[in-house]
């Protein structure tokens, strides 16, 4: 693999323009306010500054005391990888067209079509913010976007959106809820198509591009067509928010832009098809697998479909044993099940090293006791054999004409998590336990019964498109009846207390517990509407204040680049009630400076980890408060409280997307005299997962050891 070049984080500069001139600052570094112009300009993304001046100027603030002999870590930048400069005069340009285009956005920011235009100038100022040009002709793309803005912003204007019913290729955006960021996506209509008439959808993921940010990835959407060309149908380019594998925010990202198509063209819901190659074969993979019931058929290309053998790792060079648990997340072999109840055709080249991806998959479609569809092309590396692609859409054309059957009478569901919790029919609501294996096969005998057979399930429901009451449900040899009614019931809950019975629906919602929504680990609270609670106060011990300042900032920069957005940031004192009823929570800061850390500390004694200026307190071991600090996620309500956490996969792991997976559990403890570094926020001493009650589990594990073996 070729040395990726990196870029020291919160390091990077960029010229502002701000008034009559620009202003050099040091962006992610928000410990300095420069003045220029008519007011001080922030190092951050300009593309919300005027919106959301105020967050700005109080995270700079907030970022003001780490200490001035402290030795800030100097994590390096990997994706995106640093660009070349620009002539000066190209870049004051280009931020001044900028600036002047978002002010002008401002006025219909509300417009439900501005973020068609609002995309190509993000795009341009996050290559300016990040220095994303990568040679001289670069300058002429971000001309290109700004123009096409310019003019969509003119139509807009006038109240026409031409380029709604415009064919070939498109470039079109949405408003993501995860950060209010604006995301692109791209388009190809055929000139032949009837908007009268539903049509097929065909998602292509696209691979790994490192330089390939917001404003690379719209200038070749709206200039080339891409690999696939189905006719008769629509095909959709999701950015997947760049670089991520299509996990994480990139997973939202693909659903986000879908459904954004959905709204807007005559989409037949019953015939969509994913396709991807190289990242783009892994997401297909993952997507396919997690979300099968949603495709008529899936073909991946290439990628990878797991994480120990796609890095040649043996079990002495395993990470630690949470780790290797949530690899359970996204590994698809552990979602094969998922699989059988869809059209799955992969393609590898014969000579490609990726070929393994397939060859995994195939081993664990016949431990199900069924064969893998692989198509590999003939003396092929890294690329599609032109006779194998037409197989290939012969076979999604084939499936697309059948059409996704949503009512089959079989139905597989396999997963790990209650992340990934249904598949038509069939819902997991509580496992036994998480990041075990968990399976539900269901299937529908006659009009009156269904058979049920389940591993690592505690509660389910089942809702097939017929009458279930007075239904016989064998489940794993029991037999549970449901009483007839007058009127029909569409749907029907399951609990295992002991032995299966019928359930209110009210069970599945009271109670603390592990359920659909609030299940972990940290990184599942950045997949949903989040916001960021700063502390309004700051700690005595300079140390773990230092700390807690440089991981949001860099959580911040982080986002930015790598999730391609700006998070949503208020002081904690800030936060209202609408927030909370709307958004996780990510807190930092410590109880005697941030109000959700006091009100946690000040909890009832059944909050298993317990924080004070002293002690934190998990179970039965205890750590010094000066050097150790807490993290970890827990229910507030029906969201999530996140404590003093980012993404827990960090810039160390970015060099491959197999390995941009979460890193911790739902707690650790962390040692802040070790310090953060490109894998990791400092030293771990203790981490776990909570039980399905979200307390402590009855055991104390090594962070070090490769065996979940107390």
């Amino acid at each position: 693999m070729t040395q990726v070049p990196v870029v020291p984080v919160g390091r990077t500069k960029a010229l502002r323009s701000s008034g009559s001139g620009a202003s050099l600052v040091p962006v992610g570094r928000t410990k300095a306010l420069r003045s220029s112009g008519s007011g001080a300009r922030l190092g951050l993304c300009r593309n919300c500054e005027d919106l959301f001046r105020p967050t700005f100027y109080l995270l700079a603030a907030m970022s003001l005391c780490i200490a001035a002999n402290a030795a800030e870590p100097n994590i390096k930048r990997v994706l995106p990888p640093p660009g070349i400069e620009i002539p000066a005069a190209d870049r004051e340009r280009l931020a001044g067209e900028v600036s002047s285009l978002k002010k002008e956005l401002a006025a219909v920011r509300f417009n439900k079509h501005s973020e068609d235009v609002e995309v190509f100038v993000k795009a341009v100022d996050f290559a300016l913010l990040h220095n994303e040009f990568y040679n001289a002709k670069d300058v002429e793309k971000a001309d290109r976007l700004l123009k096409s803005a310019r003019s969509r912003l003119a139509q807009l204007k006038a109240g026409d959106t031409p380029w709604h019913r415009q064919r070939g290729v498109i470039v079109r955006g949405y408003r993501s809820q995860i950060d209010d960021s604006v995301q692109p996506y791209g388009l190809e209509l055929p000139d032949d198509i009837d908007f009268e008439k539903r049509v097929p959808l065909y998602i292509w993921l696209h691979g790994r591009g490192d330089t390939q940010t917001d404003m690379h990835f719209i200038d070749q959407r709206q200039s080339k067509p891409g690999q696939i060309q189905p006719p008769g149908a629509i095909v959709v380019h999701p950015f997947g928010r760049q670089c991520v594998g299509f996990k994480s925010a990139g997973e939202v990202d693909v659903w986000e832009a879908v459904t954004d198509v959905v709204k807007n063209y005559p989409i037949d819901a019953e015939r969509i098809v994913l396709m991807g190659f190289s990242m783009g074969g892994a997401g297909a993979w993952h997507l396919g697998a997690h979300y099968a019931h949603a495709w008529v058929a899936v073909s991946p290309g290439a990628g990878f479909a797991e994480t120990a053998r796609y890095q040649n790792l043996t079990p002495d060079k395993y990470p630690p044993w949470y780790e290797q648990r949530l690899w359970g997340l996204y590994d698809v072999p552990d979602y094969t099940r998922n699989l059988l109840n869809t059209t799955v055709v992969a393609y590898s080249g014969e000579l490609d090293k990726q070929i393994q991806a397939a060859r995994i998959m195939e081993e664990a479609y016949h431990d199900h006791g069924r064969e893998l569809t692989h198509i590999i092309g003939p003396g092929m590396g890294h690329k599609y054999h032109p006779d194998s692609l037409k197989e290939i859409l012969e076979k999604m054309d084939h499936a697309v004409l059948q059409g996704l059957n949503r009512t089959p009478k079989k139905v597989s569901l396999q997963t790990q998590t209650l992340r990934y919790h249904s598949i038509f029919w069939v819902e997991v609501r509580g496992l036994q336990e998480h990041w075990r294996d968990a399976r539900i096969d269901a299937e529908i005998l006659d009009a009156g019964r269904v058979k049920v057979t389940t591993e690592n399930i505690s509660e389910l429901r089942l809702a097939p498109q017929m009458n279930m009451a007075g239904v016989v449900i064998e489940i794993d040899g029991e037999i549970v009846e449901t009483p007839k009614t007058e009127f029909p019931a569409m749907g029907l809950h399951l609990k295992r207390d002991g032995k299966w019975r019928l359930a209110d629906r009210s069970e599945f919602h009271g109670g603390l517990r592990k359920k659909i929504g609030l299940s972990g680990p940290i990184d599942d609270a950045f997949m949903e509407p989040f916001l960021v609670a700063l502390p309004s106060g700051k700690s005595q011990n300079r140390e773990l204040q230092a700390w807690i300042d440089f991981e949001q900032q860099h959580f911040t920069d982080r986002w930015r680049a790598l999730m391609r957005g700006e998070l949503r940031v208020k002081r904690d004192v800030d936060v209202t009630d609408d927030d909370l009823s709307k958004y996780h929570i990510v807190a930092w800061g410590t109880p005697e400076t941030n109000r959700f850390l006091k009100d946690l500390a000040a909890s009832d004694s059944k909050m298993p980890i317990r924080w004070s200026n002293n002690a934190v307190q998990v179970g039965e071991q205890t750590f010094d408060a000066k050097h150790h600090v807490p993290v970890f996620i827990y229910p507030r309500g029906n969201k999530y409280l996140v404590v003093n956490s980012g993404l827990t996969f960090r810039e160390g792991h970015d060099r491959t997307n197999s390995l941009q997976n979460p890193k911790l559990p739902d707690w650790a403890v962390i040692d802040i005299r070790q310090p953060p570094n490109e894998v990791t926020p400092g030293k771990v001493v203790a981490a776990d997962f909570f039980d399905e009650q979200w307390q402590l589990k009855d055991r104390v594990i090594s962070p070090e050891s490769r065996s979940e073996t107390p």
